[in-house]
């Protein structure tokens, strides 16, 4: 029926999320998820490019990264994924995600994203470790980090409405700065207050 896997792909998506009353929030997971995954290169992958032509321009795209597991991401490569794709991508972080192997966790603060992607950016969504108690310092991070991105916008039309309300509810400095070591030691401190806080309930 379909001439190419991406066609097909497509197609079915768009009917998807028009029976579903085309919602607010829909995404879509390409095969080629990843730079590593793309042949020869994101912006010269036929399957991208086909996606990008035939997806509804209200279907949010994800994206890991150069590979599956980023240990970077450039506004460069992010500018690369918008051109063919034809929308900003939302990021698959899997920087501290450990399905594939339970024997490595990461609890290093949030890093290795330059600074001002949100503006490259449809949306975030951060895969976690599979120990729930060792996720505090990467969603604490995350937390930093997106604050220090709000603060370095420099108007509110950069940032959205939504964006602005969060800025403002906000705890700490918002010089538009991250440090990655001052938000891991910010996150050490709040999940120090939070052990001791669950030692002093009954049965602990």
């Amino acid at each position: 029926v379909f001439p190419s896997l991406a066609q097909a792909q497509a197609s079915v998506a768009n009917e998807v999320y028009q029976e579903l009353g085309q919602p607010s929030v829909f995404l879509f997971c390409p095969t080629e998820y990843c730079s590593s995954l793309c042949s020869p290169s994101p912006s010269q992958s036929c399957y991208l490019q086909t996606i990008g032509q035939e997806l509804l321009p209200e279907i949010g795209v994800i994206w890991t990264g150069p590979k599956v597991v980023s240990q970077e991401l450039s506004a460069v490569l992010l500018e690369e994924v918008e051109a063919v794709l034809r929308r900003r991508p939302v990021i698959w972080d899997n920087l501290y995600a450990n399905d594939y192997d339970c024997r490595r966790v990461f609890l290093g603060p949030y890093m290795g994203r330059a600074p001002g992607l949100m503006s490259k950016l449809h949306g975030l969504l951060l895969n976690p470790n599979c120990e729930l108690q060792a996720n505090f310092i990467p969603i604490h991070t995350l937390g930093t980090w997106f604050r220090s991105e709000l603060g370095s916008c420099a108007h509110p039309a950069h940032a959205g409405t939504e964006a602005v309300a969060a800025l403002e509810d906000s705890q700490g400095a918002q010089d538009g700065s991250y440090s990655p070591q001052e938000a891991l030691e910010l996150a050490l401190r709040d999940w120090v207050a939070e052990i001791n806080q669950q030692a002093l309930e009954p049965g602990r």
